[in-house]
């Protein structure tokens, strides 16, 4: 049980973290670049245009790259940071393995390097491309604050540390939303980009083979039919077979729509943290109404994704603007 005092501070450690983010998200600004490189927007928009239109995946990468960012040292582009002698970045942490997107972000860079020489930052251009990647899978579009400036600090041991693993409970996923100014409503539709996009089988083959205090069991909240097919494609790990990603909705695994929730209600999410939603009377709740109000979720989606967007962001002179968004300046 927590004691009074612990809870007193719990509570202070999250109210600060809210307002932590209200703050910060005060400081960015719609049009920030409208006079200082009005182009920058549309470049970012072609580009991610251009890679999706020969590979839909793209666009789930790139919304899962801007999450992954966020949620270590706040959006400051230091997921992009490549790895150097003694430092091993946050890009090469074992969570971060499967990112994708980065080539996508290193494009439209150079073309705003060309047209605005030190003007936008990456931290930035990762933001607009998870909007304008949203919209191409059928996402609902909206305008990003920006004026983000780039850290220089990328660590793999702190991506460990806060990025919540596929096994993570409704109660872990809370808390680690929590700790970034996030509610638990935030969170469960957050969860929902986990609609388009895939996920390797080794993130979720324990739950096929190796549930349960036996260590030999299966999931008993994975529909069994699910499973079993699931099982067809993902052999067990250690036999040398490969590690093939599967969609996390196999009905509409490239259209951000609300199968995802459908998908749970139905015993059929792909990793545990997803099922789990459907465990807590709370989420389960809001899973629930999800499914039956499409609308209402693109609307909180996108609301939680301009929240997200202003953790822990470097502003004004903080920070700096990465001519390469691989390596510090």
């Amino acid at each position: 049980m927590v004691g009074r005092g612990a809870a007193t501070a719990l509570v202070w450690a999250a109210v600060v973290a809210v307002a932590t983010v209200v703050s910060r998200a005060q400081q960015l600004q719609v049009g920030f670049y409208d006079t200082l490189c009005p182009a920058a927007e549309i470049i970012v928009q072609e580009e991610v245009s251009k890679a999706a239109s020969g590979n839909p995946g793209v666009a789930a990468g790139l919304l899962r790259l801007h999450f992954h960012d966020c949620f270590v040292r706040g959006c400051d582009a230091s997921v992009l940071l490549d790895s150097s002698a003694g430092n091993q970045a946050e890009k090469d942490a074992a969570p971060n393995a499967s990112l994708r997107g980065f080539e996508v972000i290193d494009s439209a860079k150079t073309r705003l390097e060309q047209a605005c020489f030190g003007v936008v930052s990456c931290a930035d251009v990762l933001a607009f491309a998870a909007r304008d990647a949203l919209a191409l899978v059928g996402g609902d579009a909206y305008q990003v604050p920006a004026g983000r400036r780039d850290g220089n600090v990328s660590s793999a041991q702190e991506a460990g540390a806060n990025l919540p693993p596929p096994t993570a409970s409704a109660s872990q996923l809370t808390q680690a939303f929590g700790a970034k100014g996030l509610s638990q409503a935030e969170m469960v539709a957050l969860s929902g980009a986990h609609t388009v996009g895939a996920a390797r089988c080794s993130s979720f083959a324990p739950r096929l083979y190796s549930y349960g205090p036996s260590g030999a069991g299966q999931d008993p909240s994975m529909d069994p039919a699910y499973l079993a097919a699931l099982a067809q494609q993902c052999p067990p790990q250690g036999t040398g077979a490969a590690d093939p990603p599967l969609p996390m909705d196999p009905v509409t695994p490239t259209a951000f729509d609300t199968n995802y929730y459908a998908n749970l209600v139905a015993r059929r999410g792909l990793l545990a943290s997803d099922q789990a939603l459907l465990a807590d009377p709370a989420t389960a709740a809001q899973v629930l109404a999800y499914t039956n109000s499409p609308a209402t979720f693109q609307t909180d989606f996108v609301a939680a994704m301009i929240k997200m967007g202003a953790i822990q962001v470097l502003t004004g002179t903080a920070g700096t603007v990465r001519t390469n968004c691989r390596v510090a300046s």
